[in-house]
């Protein structure tokens, strides 16, 4: 087997089709074929199951994934010790990020990272917390990063602390607020824009009323979504109040169009992770994203 056979079956397997994975290499679904069928005629084993809908590994292939991106991986770790390290960091860093990490905390280190590293590329992809860890444990990303610490065998480190933040429309009662702080039970007749059940954000809010004997239920709900930017835009039209994550708040952006307040009392504050299995070898230039983000963050090492 050659290492072009062992990259179109690991894209196979990846992006689950041979032509979602010739797209993404810049190489004919053709050749992905002709690589695959090549490999599966010398193990004398199929890897792939072919559907009309998918590409999904056998269980055989399902084992051959992990080693082979593990010598994909490896190839790549020999060839950046024997030549100069900084200029060949031109790899794809393949992250996946729960929504609040990948909209306001990991583009502004990815962009850092770029101009010490020009040549790396990216690929950010979001869903919740929980399908992050899963495809982090499946290797189909690198590296993850999430609002949740999880107990599952991969390795979290924290890398940031927020505090929710309470936002409200211009032109209205909230004109008058007293030095950007308020209570929680000033506003609890107010319209919420919620975020959707199940993201931390409204776990944290449903626990802290419950600390404070406010039912959740005494909350008129004027709209629920999982996008960030719609809360924001619909507070700004006017259609009620909501709490975020300060991160996501745009506390110093005089032009944001709403007001931003510290909740009195409001002790939760929010976790963020960057996640990554300790046990397989990453790519060069993942691993290198690795260590910058830690090192941004306050982690020291030695070696």
């Amino acid at each position: 087997m050659d290492f072009k056979q062992i990259e179109a079956f690991v894209n196979v397997v990846k992006y689950k089709g041979f032509s979602k994975a010739a797209e993404a290499t810049f190489i004919t679904q053709p050749t992905i074929s002709a690589h695959i069928n090549a490999l599966e005629k010398e193990l004398q084993l199929q890897l792939i199951v072919r559907t009309k809908k998918e590409a999904v590994p056998t269980a055989e292939g399902r084992l051959f994934y992990n080693y082979a991106l593990n010598m994909l991986h490896m190839r790549e770790q020999a060839v950046y010790s024997l030549q100069n390290f900084s200029l060949n960091i031109n790899g794809i860093v393949d992250i996946k990020s729960s929504s609040i990490p990948g909209e306001y905390i990991v583009p502004p280190l990815i962009a850092q990272f770029r101009k010490e590293y020009g040549r790396a590329r990216f690929r950010l992809e979001q869903s919740d917390s929980g399908t992050v860890a899963e495809r982090i444990k499946a290797h189909s990303g690198e590296i993850g990063f999430t609002g949740h610490k999880g107990s599952d065998g991969l390795t979290y480190r924290l890398i940031m602390k927020d505090k929710a933040v309470l936002i409200a429309p211009k032109g209205g009662r909230f004109d008058d607020a007293d030095s950007g702080r308020i209570k929680l039970r000033d506003v609890i007749s107010e319209p919420f824009i919620l975020r959707e059940r199940g993201s931390a954000t409204r776990e944290t809010l449903e626990r802290e009323m419950a600390d404070k004997g406010i039912a959740f239920s005494s909350i008129k709900v004027a709209a629920q979504m999982n996008s960030m930017e719609a809360i924001k835009q619909l507070v700004r039209g006017g259609m009620g109040v909501s709490i975020i994550s300060e991160v996501a708040s745009e506390r110093e952006n005089a032009d944001r169009g709403y007001h931003v307040f510290e909740i009195e009392e409001y002790t939760a504050e929010r976790e963020f992770y960057m996640v990554y299995d300790e046990k397989f070898t990453m790519s060069p230039t993942a691993e290198t994203f690795k260590l910058f983000v830690l090192e941004k963050c306050g982690y020291k090492f030695e070696f």
